[in-house]
C-alpha cells in the first residue's frame, strides 16, 4: 500500500495535542509514523478574522480593508488572537519564541503590503478590483502558514522527523499552477522517512481563494493526492458522518455510515452536508482514490469509506439531512404548456446570475426552481425573470428540504413508507422531487416542520431498519 493524504480541518486544529495523540502519532512506532502527508487548516475562527465572520459576515481585516474601515485594528487583533492560539499548545513541546516570531513577521510584511496598497487609492489609474483579490489572497494563506509551521515544530519536538511544507509562496513573485507548486516542493521529500505537514492554501496563477472561495483547503488535499497518487485520501473531522445530525436525533439513535460512494456525496454536497468538497471530490473520483471521513477524537473507529462503485449489498437510508434556507420561485404561466424551450429560458436566467437550484418541480404550465435564499444576485435575477416573462405570474415562498438518500433505496413502497410516517406526525408535504435512480428523496416542507421531519424519518427509515 502506498502512502496517504490527510486532512485536519480547523476546529480539530484547534485541539492539536488530541489530534496528535489520536491520529498522528496513536500507537504508531518509527516506519508506522510515516507515508502520510497532512494538510492542515487554520485554528478555529482564525480564516474569519482575516477575511470575514463565515456565518454573520462580519469584517475581518480583509473586510475592513475592502471597505475603507479600520482594518489596521482588526490586523492588530488577530495577531493578538493567533499569537493567543500560539500560546495553547507550549505545554505539548511549541516553541513560542519561533512560533511568535513567525506570526509577527507574516503580520507585519502584510500590514506593509496593505498600507501601500491604501497609498494607492487616491489615484484613479487603480481600481480595487485590481488589486481586492489579491489582498484577499494574501491574507487567506496566512491561517494555514500558521497551522502548519506550529504543527511541524510539534511533532519535531515529540520526535517525529516532520517539515513544513509552505506553498503559500510566501514573498516569491514566481506563480504556477497548484499542481506545479506541489511538484516543485515535494520533489526533493521522501514521504517514507519524513512526514510532510502542509499549508492548506497554495500559491497559484488563478488564485485558490478567488476559484474555490473558503473550501481551498480541500482542493489541496485533492491534488495532492492526485499528484503524488496516493492511495487514499483522509479527512479527519470533529464528528462521524452519521445517519443524522446527532444532535438533533440523538447520539444514541444515530449510526456511523460505513461505505458509501461518491455519488451519495455529492447528494450530500448538495444539501449542504459536505463530506468534501464537491469539486475536490471529482479530482478524486477521476483518479479513483476513495476517501475516508474519520472522527479525529475517536480514533478506534474506521469511518466511512467513500469510493467509486459502492452500492449497500442491503437496502438502507445512508442519511436523512436537509436544508433550511431554502426559497421556492414558482413561475405560473398558461402560454407554457407545449411551449419548447421555456424551460431552457427561465434556467438561463438563474445560471447568468450564478445561482444553482437544488430541486425543481414541473407540468403544464408551471414551474418551481428551489434554490439557496443566500444566494447572491438572487433579487436581481427575479427581476429580470419578471420582465422576461410580463405574462407569468411568479411567486416565491420560503420553504425547506429534508432529504432521504442512500445508495440502494430501490425498495417498493419506501416512498410511501416515508409519507405515511409525515402524515402521521401532521406533517405536510408541499411538493417532492425523486429520479428514477432513487439515491435521493427530497420532501418540500414548510420551514417549521423541518426539524421534526428529520426526527419522524430517521425513526422510520433508520432506526426500525436496524
Amino acid at each position: 500500500m502506498g502512502h496517504t493524504v490527510e486532512k485536519i480541518g480547523g476546529t480539530s486544529m484547534s485541539r492539536f495535542g488530541e489530534v496528535m495523540k489520536n491520529v498522528i502519532i496513536g500507537h504508531r512506532k518509527q516506519a508506522e509514523l510515516y507515508n502520510r502527508i497532512f494538510v492542515v487548516s487554520a485554528y478555529g475562527g482564525i480564516t474569519n478574522l482575516l477575511l470575514e465572520n463565515k456565518k454573520t459576515g462580519e469584517p475581518g481585516i480583509y473586510g475592513c480593508f475592502a471597505r475603507g474601515g479600520d482594518w489596521e485594528s482588526k490586523l492588530e487583533e488577530t495577531r493578538a488572537e493567533m499569537i493567543r492560539c500560539n500560546h495553547t499548545f507550549e505545554s505539548i513541546g511549541l516553541d513560542l519564541g519561533k512560533a511568535d516570531a513567525f506570526v509577527n513577521d507574516r503580520l507585519d510584511g502584510i500590514l506593509t503590503c496593505l498600507k501601500s496598497l491604501m497609498r494607492l487609492r487616491p489615484f484613479g489609474q487603480f481600481k480595487l478590483e485590481d488589486y481586492l483579490p489579491a489582498s484577499r489572497e494574501l491574507l487567506s494563506a496566512v491561517g494555514e502558514a500558521q497551522s502548519a509551521f506550529n504543527s511541524a515544530a510539534i511533532l519535531q519536538a515529540n520526535n517525529v522527523n516532520a517539515i513544513f511544507v509552505d506553498l503559500t509562496g510566501w514573498r516569491d513573485d514566481h506563480f504556477t499552477t497548484i499542481e506545479e507548486m506541489i511538484r516543485s516542493q515535494f520533489e526533493s521529500i521522501d514521504v517514507a522517512t519524513t512526514l510532510p505537514i502542509v499549508t492548506g492554501y497554495v500559491k497559484c496563477a488563478e488564485g485558490i481563494m478567488t476559484k474555490f472561495d473558503r473550501g481551498y483547503s480541500e482542493i489541496t488535499f485533492a491534488k495532492l493526492a492526485v499528484v503524488t497518487q496516493a492511495s487514499e485520501g483522509v479527512i479527519h473531522k470533529e464528528f462521524h458522518l452519521s445517519t443524522g445530525d446527532p444532535k438533533l436525533i440523538g447520539i444514541d439513535k444515530v449510526r456511523t455510515i460505513g461505505h458509501t460512494n461518491f455519488d451519495i456525496a455529492d447528494q450530500l454536497a448538495d444539501m449542504a452536508m459536505e463530506a468534501i468538497h464537491p469539486k475536490a471530490a471529482k479530482l478524486m473520483e477521476h483518479c479513483n482514490i476513495p476517501i475516508r471521513v474519520t472522527n479525529a477524537f475517536d480514533p478506534e473507529s474506521p469511518g466511512t469509506l467513500i469510493s467509486t462503485s459502492y452500492v449497500s449489498p442491503a437496502p438502507r437510508v445512508d442519511m436523512i439531512c436537509g436544508r433550511q434556507d431554502i426559497l421556492a420561485i414558482e413561475v405560473f404561466d398558461p402560454e407554457m404548456v407545449g411551449q419548447s424551450g421555456y424551460d431552457y429560458l427561465l434556467t438561463k436566467h438563474l445560471a447568468d446570475s450564478g445561482i444553482s437550484y437544488i430541486a425543481k418541480n414541473t407540468n403544464a404550465n408551471t414551474i418551481t426552481h428551489y434554490v439557496s435564499e443566500k444566494s447572491k444576485h438572487l433579487d436581481g435575477c427575479l427581476a429580470r425573470i419578471a420582465k422576461a416573462f410580463p405574462q407569468a405570474t411568479i411567486e416565491t415562498r420560503k420553504t425547506a428540504i429534508v432529504a432521504v438518500i442512500g445508495s440502494n433505496m430501490k425498495i417498493p413502497g419506501f416512498l410511501a413508507k416515508a409519507a405515511t410516517a409525515l402524515a402521521s406526525e401532521g406533517i405536510n408535504v408541499l411538493a417532492l422531487d425523486q429520479c428514477i435512480r432513487q439515491v435521493n428523496i427530497q420532501f418540500i416542507l414548510e420551514r417549521t416542520d423541518y426539524k421534526k421531519a428529520q426526527i419522524v424519518l430517521h425513526r422510520e427509515l433508520v432506526e426500525k431498519l436496524l
